[in-house]
């Protein structure tokens, strides 16, 4: 099992941050696009090997999101039509978020196994989470699922901000 760390810096206008492990290596780098369309991150791991694509896609009613792990899309993160709170539905082939991912407090499941599990840290300048990775082999996957949450909700914050 390992312990994954993911600090976001707070005045990052790229948004740049890194994955550190327990005894805070840098793992994994995550760059977002600025001021590009679409709105995409990536994730690469510290050799500078792309691990992961996360794109917002363009011109939709509904905000979607497109996760490719290793080149192959697996996740689509959708936002569902509803009038009051907002809700988000993940789409994966064998996996399942159980929990509360919208305050970052899940479980990350494939095929009723736990893979992974999602921690956000309250009392920490900018935005914290402690991922469990139970199951080695899935851990792009657990940090890419992480990641586009996190775009979800950065997309919905700034969507309402924006509305106000």
């Amino acid at each position: 099992m390992n312990t994954l760390y993911m600090k976001q810096k707070v005045f990052s206008l790229r948004g740049r941050f890194t994955i550190k492990d327990a005894d805070e290596n840098d793992l994994y780098f995550v760059e977002g696009s600025f001021m590009k369309l679409p709105k995409s991150f990536t994730i690469s791991d510290k050799e500078g090997h792309e691990i992961t694509t996360i794109t917002k896609k363009t011109f939709s009613f509904l905000p979607k999101f497109y996760v490719d792990v290793e080149g192959q899309e697996t996740v689509t993160i959708s936002k569902e039509f509803t009038l009051f709170k907002p809700r988000y539905t993940i789409d994966a082939a064998g996996i399942d978020v159980q929990g509360n991912w919208w305050d970052m407090d899940f479980q990350v499941m494939q095929n009723g196994q736990v893979i992974g599990s999602v921690q956000k840290k309250w009392l920490s300048w900018g935005d914290s989470y402690e991922i469990q990775v139970m199951d080695e082999t899935m851990e792009h996957m657990l940090i890419s699922i992480v990641v586009a949450i996190d775009c979800a909700k950065a997309d919905q914050a700034a969507g309402a901000s924006a509305a106000t």
